[in-house]
């Protein structure tokens, strides 16, 4: 069995691949080329793949005789890989649920904090050495204390953040959903997106990637935020309407944003790192050493299933 990783892991995954497996680690941070990928299909039995390396149904189309079995997925989100196309072609997948919450719900606490009190621009602003000192109204912010926090998407990291929220921040908690959620801490279920978006001092999006959530933050979702309410987007990229969001903050429509993905990341629109009430940050959702490891421990578990002719742990259907 060979196995493919297509990005370089931390020490400790990558010298347990080496030790378990007939592996190929590649040392590029970029995602895979096609011809790339047509290798990876044909040369090795399973790949581990992530965020960028797009497996489309046309990139299993264009291989005639695929020798992969397996896509053990680096992450949680896996919109990158068409999974229909991958099993009809003989292609399990699998991902790494559960690892990410913790630190993506961090991230969302720092980006919270972060846009409603100016950090960044505070520290742009000492850098620069532009700072003349302290005044009573230099600066002000936003207060995150006992505010209202709407959370797009209740599931596993939403729920991790709506929990830092309250007991943290004594926030109000609102929420919309597929279905109503027995929670450990009180939360309103807002019946649709946009009266969601009315009600809230901050509106955080915590919904998976993938076409039935792109654009799911668009226009009619931002003018429905109150001029003083703040996007927060740890998320993916697509699921907010870039172009809008850019809009509702130009003109004012919104206080701010905290955006930790991009709709056509790496690239960022320079009218986006123009404006001084955003917040941006490079997907920094799970990265702590701990936690990419732990991501990595579980691919590899699902590659060590398939090897042995076991039940992946983590299957994607």
């Amino acid at each position: 069995m060979k196995l493919l990783i297509t990005r370089p892991m931390t020490a400790e995954v990558a010298a347990r691949a080496r030790r378990e497996f007939d592996v190929e680690i590649r040392e590029s941070t970029l995602p895979l080329s096609p011809e790339e990928k047509q290798r990876a299909l044909t040369e090795f039995d399973v790949v581990v793949p992530t965020l960028g390396d797009l497996f489309s149904a046309e990139v299993f189309a264009a291989v005639p005789k695929i020798r992969c079995r397996l896509l053990a997925n680096f992450g949680v989100g896996y919109n990158h890989i068409d999974v229909q196309a991958a099993l009809a072609a003989g292609v399990q997948v699998s991902n790494t649920p559960g690892a990410v919450t913790d630190a993506t719900a961090d991230v969302a606490m720092t980006l919270i904090l972060m846009t409603a009190r100016r950090a960044g621009e505070g520290e742009r602003l000492v850098r620069a050495g532009a700072w003349e000192g302290w005044h009573p109204t230099q600066m002000l912010g936003t207060h995150v204390t006992g505010k209202t926090v709407g959370i797009v998407g209740m599931g596993r990291i939403g729920q991790a953040i709506a929990r830092r929220c309250h007991f943290g921040f004594g926030m109000d908690v609102a929420y919309v959903a597929r279905s109503e959620k027995s929670l450990a801490f009180p939360a309103v279920r807002a019946g649709d997106l946009e009266s969601l978006a009315a009600q809230v001092d901050f509106l955080v999006v915590a919904v998976p990637g993938g076409p039935e959530t792109q654009h799911l933050i668009n226009t009619p979702v931002l003018t429905a935020m109150q001029p003083s309410a703040i996007l927060i987007n740890i998320a993916r990229g697509e699921v907010v309407d870039e172009a809008a969001l850019i809009a509702a903050l130009e003109g004012d429509g919104i206080a701010g944003a905290g955006l930790d993905v991009y709709e056509f990341e790496p690239r960022v629109p320079a009218r986006l790192v123009g404006l001084e009430n955003v917040t941006l940050l490079p997907h920094l959702g799970t990265a702590t050493e701990e936690v990419r490891s732990s991501m990595g421990h579980i691919a590899l578990g699902n590659v060590a299933a398939f090897v042995a002719g076991q039940n992946l742990p983590n299957p994607v259907n």
